[in-house]
């Protein structure tokens, strides 16, 4: 009985001991698939890659690889700093509006599985009519296809309903662009929609029966309550968001590196960009959960 009370665990200990495990595929992956492998592309970054009969051959040159991606290429910088303006831009865009996608899909309604369905098919789905939809803007070609005379919005109309507003010029800007690329908002909002769905189904119904207890309007408890309750969900988003927006297959930068590789000036000019977009990533990523992390609520 000594040796087993030994091994008893107190109730932090145990929750540790869970989240280690729940996290050990992770590290797993992160160790195989993922470290190695970086740091053969820091190690290529610092070389000459040189195809020989038996594989490649490493010629050192230092920082040169660095020097050519940021000096002499004349499009990784310009196309660098367009990747993270766009970044900047999209992803405040792509995180409200999925938010509130989620809070009106969890309402009762009608035909609310359907909707869902509708959100979600993006990204379950990668091939026929939706792909389809992906490579030629539909709202595009429907837009240019009907009579502007017959439309019901158009961006004339809706700028001076904005400007009515009397909103600030570089809001309005934004705005503008943001219903420029709604389409390619939706595209890239599905995953954060579940995740904003499935914590907005977490949260205790017993909260809100407090809040309408004590008289709190459907307003005031969305901004105690549940707003509060998905901050967590929210700095998830955005990570999630960040991320996809720089490894996006549609990303202009992943292209020029990958073209840079097999098509450029070579393999450790294309490593190098590579390590230098990881660690912009990284700088982006810290900033924000810097920024976003003292802001963010955690149930006890």
């Amino acid at each position: 009985m000594k040796l087993l009370s030994r091994f008893r665990l107190t109730l932090d200990r145990r929750e540790s001991l869970a989240g280690y495990l729940f996290t050990l595929p992770f590290t797993i992956g992160f160790i195989l698939f993922f470290l190695r492998p970086f740091i053969q592309s820091v190690v290529f970054s610092l070389n000459e890659l040189v195809i020989v009969p038996k594989g490649y051959e490493l010629h050192s040159v230092g920082f040169e690889n660095y020097r050519y991606a940021l000096r002499v290429h004349p499009t990784f910088v310009r196309t660098f700093v367009d990747q993270v303006i766009a970044m900047l831009t999209t992803v405040p865009a792509i995180i409200t509006f999925s938010f509130f996608a989620a809070v009106l899909l969890n309402q009762e309604f009608r035909g609310r599985t359907l909707a869902r369905v509708v959100f979600f098919l993006p990204v379950i789905m990668s091939a026929g009519i939706v792909l389809r939809l992906e490579q030629t803007d539909y709202m595009t070609s429907v837009m240019s296809t009907t009579d502007s005379d017959t439309q019901i919005f158009s961006m004339a109309s809706l700028s001076g309903f904005f400007m009515q507003l009397q909103l600030p010029q570089t809001l309005l800007t934004y705005i503008m662009n943001a219903v420029n690329s709604l389409a390619q908002i939706i595209r890239a909002s599905g995953v954060q929609i579940l995740i904003f769905l499935a914590g907005l189904q977490s949260i205790p119904p017993s909260l809100f029966e407090a809040a309408d207890v004590e008289g709190a309007t459907k307003w005031e408890s969305f901004w105690k309550i549940t707003f509060p309750m998905l901050s967590p969900l929210i700095l998830t988003n955005i990570v999630y968001t960040i991320i996809d927006s720089f490894t996006s297959p549609a990303n202009a930068l992943v292209r020029l590196i990958r073209d840079t590789a097999f098509g450029g000036v070579g393999y450790g000019v294309s490593t190098a960009m590579g390590v230098l977009y990881f660690l912009a990533v990284s700088v982006v990523l810290t900033i924000a959960i810097a920024i976003i992390s003292p802001r963010v609520y955690y149930q006890q």
